[in-house]
């Protein structure tokens, strides 16, 4: 099945290569700004603003101003949009109607290329964002992190299938590994999806045993690895002049 690439800003997500993200962390405006200079200087494919860690995240105008402070900081380089839940590894417990909201808000500021989504959540509020991302040229990758456990192949199969269904550009999952059979299984979920739907999926098995997963996807299909220049958002991510070496070692 040929492979849909999906344009965030100047890069190409699902062709040729793995992108590298690197995420921003900081908790007020300052730092998220300082932390972006140092990030742009390292020149990733895309920049992941975790939202969630931001203070000002409640406040419209708070976030709106440090979004095009951050845009203007980060020049010609993609822009990742991200609340990640507290349930899902995230900063911050919201409501449904909160987490929506801030949704809203990422999308009609258009300071970003492309909004994370969470796939488990009411399922109106999830079409009517995905509604207005697309009216808003606004990509949007949906996803679903497990930090306790690696589901069944079929399981993660089906769940990358169900992000394309509502309508997402780009599926995306991480899960946690208990041993090495997990990452196989998560690999091999990842290698048939990835041939099976014709837009691109971005996987990983997150922890120490996992970062091969990370260093793989070329081989396995997924579209997207997540580097650290600085904090890490996530168990397992690797710095990004290592990552940029392995992918280069393991190109094809």
């Amino acid at each position: 099945m040929s492979k849909q690439g999906v344009k965030v800003r100047n890069i190409v997500l699902g062709q040729g290569r793995p992108k590298i993200a690197v995420p921003i962390t900081g908790k007020t405006k300052a730092a998220v700004l300082q932390q972006a200079e140092e990030i742009a200087n390292a020149k990733p494919d895309i920049v992941e603003w975790r939202i969630d860690f931001f203070e000002g995240i409640t406040d419209k105008t708070a976030y709106i101003e440090t979004a095009k402070a951050l845009r203007a900081t980060l020049g010609d380089l993609a822009l990742l949009t991200t609340f990640r839940t507290k349930g899902e590894g995230g900063e911050l417990l919201l409501s449904e109607n909160d987490y929506f909201g801030i949704c809203k808000t990422v999308i009609s500021a258009q300071q970003t290329d492309a909004i994370d989504v969470e796939l488990y959540h009411d399922e109106t509020q999830i079409k009517s964002i995905l509604q207005q991302a697309k009216v808003a040229n606004v990509v949007v990758i949906m996803s679903n992190h497990d930090f306790n456990a690696t589901p069944a192949k079929a399981e993660i199969k089906t769940c990358l299938k169900k992000m394309i269904a509502y309508g997402a550009d780009v599926a995306k999952m991480a899960v946690m590994p208990q041993n090495t059979a997990d990452v196989l299984e998560l690999l091999a979920a990842t290698n048939e999806a990835s041939s099976e739907l014709t837009q691109p999926v971005i996987t990983m098995s997150m922890g120490n045993i996992g970062k091969v997963s990370r260093i793989s996807g070329e081989a396995f299909g997924s579209a997207l690895t997540f580097a650290t220049v600085g904090a890490a958002s996530a168990p397992g991510q690797i710095p990004i002049q290592n990552l940029r070496q392995d992918l280069e070692d393991l190109k094809l």
